[in-house]
Formats: C-alpha cells, sequence, structure tokens
C-alpha cells in the first residue's frame, strides 16, 4: 500500500518538483509543448506506449486471410477483397492477408513499412474469461493467479537509470493491472485538471478540491520545503487553458473519443520531456458477440484514426517512440446466430514505430481447417505475448533481463525490430 508520504515523496508531490531549483524546466517545456512554442529537447528518451483492447478483439475480422476461407465460417461477417457499393472490401496487405477498412488509416503505414501485424499471437492460457485473461496478459504470468506486479512495472524497474515521476503514466481512471507493483507509476484521467490517481486508492490527488497545493501545505516541515513554493509558483504555468490550447502537429486530427484524447495528452507528454518512458492507454468495446459489423467497424476505426493521429503529431519525436496494442483474446472463428463472434483464443496486434519490421505479418498462421484450429473452433496461439513484448522492450528499451520480465518464461524473442 501507498501511504500518502510515499505518494507526495515519489509520485505526486515530485510531478511538479523536477528541475524547479530556480527554473522549473520541467514546466516550462510543458508549457511550450502545449502552446506550440520552444525548441526540441535535446534529450531523447525512448517511449514505449501500450494500448488495451478490452473485450478480446477480432483478430480475423481485423487481419483475415485474402483468398475468401473466412466466408464458408462467416457468411455474414466476412468481407473479401473485392470492392462492392455495400462492402467497402478489404485492403489487400500484399501478404495473404487482408486489413479490415475500419483499420485504413492505418494502411498507409503498413505500406511505408512502419507498422507490422502479429497474427495468431496471444496468451497459451485457454480461460476464455475476460478478466482472467486480461489479468494474466497484464501481469505477464498466463495461469498463474496472484502475481503482485505487472509486466509494465516490471520494465520500469529494470530501466537502470534515475526515476521521473512521470517515467510510467497511464491515461486511465484507474492505474492498470500492468503498472501494479514497486515503480512508481501514475493513473492520470486529464492532464488539464492535474488529477492523478493513487494506486491502490479511488481517489485522486486533487478530488474534493485538495490539489497538489494542498497536499503540499500538509506535509512534514522538511519534505520538499525547500522547492515547494518555486514548484507551486511553476503550476500555474500549465493551466487547463494552455493543456486545451494544445494544437497538435502536422495537422494531426484525433477523434473526440477516450483513446483519442488519451493519445493527445501522450504526445503532450513526450513533446515536454518529462521523463516519460512507459505510457498506457486503453481501447473498450471489442467484445462482439451480437450484430459484429456496425460495432467492429466503430471501434477499428476509432484505433486506426487516434493512432494514426499521435503518430502524425509526434512528427520529429517518432524516432524516439514505439506503439503495440493488446488484447486479451480472439474471437471464434465461426459467427454465431446471433451476427457475432464469441470468445476465442489467438487473436493479433500493431507495432508501430520507425525501427519496426513492417509491411509483414508475422507469427505463424495455421490456415482455418478443421484440424488447424484450437478446439476444433478457435484461431491458435503460435506465438506468445511474451514473446513479442520481450522483443519490444528488449530492443527498444535496452531491457535485456526477460526472465525477470516475464518470470518463469523460457521462450524465445520474436524478431520484431530491427538490429
Amino acid at each position: 500500500m501507498f501511504t500518502r508520504r510515499m505518494f507526495l515523496k515519489g509520485g505526486g508531490i515530485a510531478f511538479f518538483a523536477l528541475g524547479v531549483a530556480g527554473n522549473p524546466s520541467f514546466l516550462t517545456r510543458t508549457a511550450e509543448a502545449a502552446t506550440g512554442t520552444g525548441a526540441t529537447s535535446s534529450r531523447k528518451r525512448k517511449v514505449l506506449v501500450t494500448i488495451f483492447q478490452r473485450g478480446a478483439m477480432d483478430g480475423l475480422a481485423a487481419v483475415p486471410p485474402i483468398d475468401d476461407s473466412l466466408k464458408s465460417l462467416r457468411p455474414r461477417l466476412a468481407l473479401s477483397a473485392s470492392q462492392g457499393s455495400t462492402d467497402p472490401g478489404l485492403l489487400d496487405l500484399q501478404t495473404g492477408f487482408g486489413l479490415h477498412p475500419g483499420f485504413a488509416p492505418l494502411f498507409p503505414l503498413f505500406q511505408d513499412k512502419r507498422l507490422a501485424i502479429v497474427h495468431a499471437v496471444g496468451s497459451p492460457d485457454p480461460t476464455r474469461s475476460h478478466f482472467d485473461a486480461q489479468d494474466f496478459m497484464e501481469t505477464g504470468t498466463p495461469g498463474r493467479k496472484g502475481t503482485p506486479d505487472g509486466w509494465l512495472n516490471r520494465a520500469v524497474g529494470l530501466l537502470g537509470h534515475d526515476n521521473s515521476p512521470f517515467r510510467a503514466v497511464a491515461l486511465t481512471t484507474s492505474l492498470p493491472r500492468s503498472l501494479y507493483g514497486n515503480e512508481p507509476a501514475l493513473a492520470v484521467t486529464n492532464l488539464a485538471d492535474f488529477r492523478v490517481t493513487l494506486p491502490g486508492a479511488d481517489r485522486t490527488a486533487a478530488a474534493a478540491g485538495q490539489g497538489f497545493e494542498a497536499l503540499y501545505q500538509q506535509t512534514s516541515e522538511g519534505l520538499l520545503r525547500d522547492t515547494g513554493s518555486e514548484t507551486f509558483r511553476a503550476v500555474h504555468m500549465l493551466s487547463a487553458a494552455d493543456i486545451q490550447k494544445y494544437k497538435p502537429a502536422n495537422g494531426a486530427d484525433y477523434p473526440q473519443s477516450p483513446l483519442g484524447n488519451a493519445l493527445r495528452q501522450i504526445a503532450i507528454l513526450i513533446k515536454s520531456d518529462v521523463g516519460l518512458e512507459v505510457a498506457f492507454a486503453e481501447s473498450g468495446g471489442w467484445d462482439t458477440h451480437v450484430q459484429q459489423v456496425g460495432q467492429f467497424n466503430r471501434q477499428a476505426r476509432d484505433l486506426a484514426q487516434s493512432i494514426q493521429a499521435f503518430w502524425t503529431d509526434l512528427g520529429s519525436f517518432q524516432d524516439q517512440v514505439l506503439l503495440t496494442t493488446m488484447t486479451e483474446f480472439g474471437r471464434t472463428v465461426r459467427e454465431n446466430g446471433s451476427g457475432g463472434t464469441d470468445h476465442g483464443h489467438g487473436s493479433c496486434l500493431f507495432v508501430l514505430g520507425n525501427n519496426v519490421d513492417g509491411g509483414k505479418v508475422h507469427g505463424s498462421f495455421p490456415g482455418l481447417s478443421t484440424a488447424s484450429l484450437y478446439e476444433g473452433r478457435d484461431l491458435p496461439v503460435t506465438t506468445d505475448f511474451r514473446a513479442v513484448f520481450c522483443e519490444l522492450a528488449g530492443k527498444h528499451l535496452s531491457i535485456k533481463d526477460d526472465a525477470r520480465l516475464f518470470p518463469g518464461w523460457t521462450g524465445k524473442r520474436l524478431p520484431l525490430l530491427k538490429a
């Protein structure tokens, strides 16, 4: 449990105590980023951005085989590569797979070889429980309940250099399981409100009128007193209006959605050079049991538009950033009687970055014959998600100890990033 003093010393007040010895450089940079002024920082800190698609994305709808082998299994749901008046058609990835038209904003990134897809990926644990599968993926210990920390928190602990209070941030209403653990991590609901969720608690630092200034006044005489007054004077440099006035670069247009807003704020943090290295966002609504077509289209479009806007907005910061998606499991190969799909096994994920071996569909796709399916009904998992995340954390964040990042796993990394 985090005590108030621990939070103030390790996360909350330190949020505003960076470089404030007469020059609140962190807040200056943040304000400059929010208003579009100031020079690009010389600090080239690597950032891993993760997006959890909660509800279990249908990987076969997102990236189906281009040969129409899905048509007989999904007569109402499967798209083809042919264009029609009512069927927008799949985008041909020229890899034996198509891309769902809802993900069209990502297509140019794939063609530009910055986006890679991993298919038939997921957890080796057979559970079809959303809660258990998400827990296993976020802790990185499939089949093992009760793991106290998340894999992203362990990644933070393995970075091997000084901590920043903003090193690990989730743009979510509560701290995700991925960031539970001994390393400081923040859940920020809205940068403009400075509302930072305390780990393991339902309250926020700014709740009930208790802002950072009020919290500071409640601390002991010695705690940050030397820099406190300068810190809180600097707080006013970054007002809600400054955040709201932030203009994305290069004409980037974020959707007015929770994910679009989260990625917009992550872009602000990256450009502000506050020490961000691990960022987390989430996209809900992927549990498509009934009338999948409309719901999937909306979710795909929001995810793709949000990622495309984020990448465009980053501009010269793209070299520092690697983005990956994840989802707890896939959907059944056959559609159900309600025009949807049920809980399955393998799915797919996207990886975006300038150093990605992109323009490819990675992993081993076994085909859709009954003999190839898991339990005769699901796309099997041929790539363990840990093989992907070890590769990303290893090469992008320079984390070498796979055994500590994913305890109990002895597999090999899936090559996804260029040497």
